[in-house]
């Protein structure tokens, strides 16, 4: 099962990516293995998970969520928030 994840960075920016293991893949980040964005711009906290199904329907999702604006992904975001 692979997953769409958005990370909140300290800086308050966003990062957007797929994996099969979110929290494996957000100790990567933090211990500087993940993607370059993410060096240097501690803490990570993940604000956003979506299960996608397949790889390539990952791919697909994670492309449509890193062509909004960031309103709209704080509006993804938010909409699944209590």
């Amino acid at each position: 099962m692979w997953y769409l994840y958005i990370l909140r960075c300290g800086d308050g920016t966003f990062y957007t990516g797929i994996t099969t293991d979110v929290d494996k893949r957000l100790e990567a980040h933090r211990s500087g293995r993940g993607a370059k964005y993410t060096r240097g711009r501690a803490p990570l906290e993940v604000i956003y998970r979506e299960c996608c199904g397949t790889h390539s329907d990952a791919l697909k999702r994670e492309m449509e969520v890193k062509r909004l604006s960031r309103e709209e992904k704080q509006t993804l975001i938010f909409s699944v928030r209590p």
